[in-house]
């Protein structure tokens, strides 16, 4: 029995030296009481290996959790800087378009005051420059600078019917 353990290379040092501790005992007290003992032994080393099992499936477990917390933060932390992303891009929008308002006000401010005082200024000697000035061109021109409208909507709209319109009867006919 001891030369067939000893041929076999050794996996691992405990079962190499368990084999070898059972080779002693199998010489020492014979065959019948090895396996005596063993089968005694036998409820003690499942216990112990399915403690060990338990010990390999908590750690196991416990590394999947950290791997799942750790990929949880991972994505909430990418949430996270697309929101930023998001929300730098929004507040940059914002901000062009309100400067684009802005200076929109300030150019219709500026024309209509120009265009009021050049009626003032003209206004004793041609009276009909003055109210060309100060009549439906300073109207337009604020409507264009400071509503970014430079036809009413109603025409808008009448436009994009006949517009559709005239589409649809270039169209040819459906063959049958």
């Amino acid at each position: 029995m001891t030369g067939s353990v000893e041929k076999q290379p050794p996996e691992d040092l405990m079962v190499s030296a368990g084999l070898e501790i059972a080779a002693r005992w199998g010489e020492a007290v014979g065959p019948e009481k090895l396996e005596l003992a063993l089968q005694a032994l036998e409820p003690q080393l499942k216990r112990e290996h399915e403690a060990r099992m338990k010990r390999m499936d908590d750690i196991r477990a416990r590394e999947e959790r950290r791997a799942a917390a750790e990929d949880a933060e991972a994505k909430r932390s990418a949430a996270l800087e697309k929101t930023k992303a998001e929300l730098a891009l929004r507040d940059s929008d914002r901000r062009r378009a309100h400067i684009y308002r802005m200076s929109g006000m300030i150019s219709g401010v500026v024309i209509s005051l120009s265009l009021l005082g050049a009626a003032v200024v003209v206004a004793p000697a041609q009276p009909w420059l003055a109210s060309a000035l100060s009549g439906p061109s300073l109207i337009a021109l604020a409507k264009i600078f400071v509503l970014r409208r430079s036809e009413p909507v109603d025409i808008q709209e009448a436009g994009r019917t006949a517009r559709k319109s005239a589409s649809s009867s270039n169209q040819p006919p459906p063959s049958i």
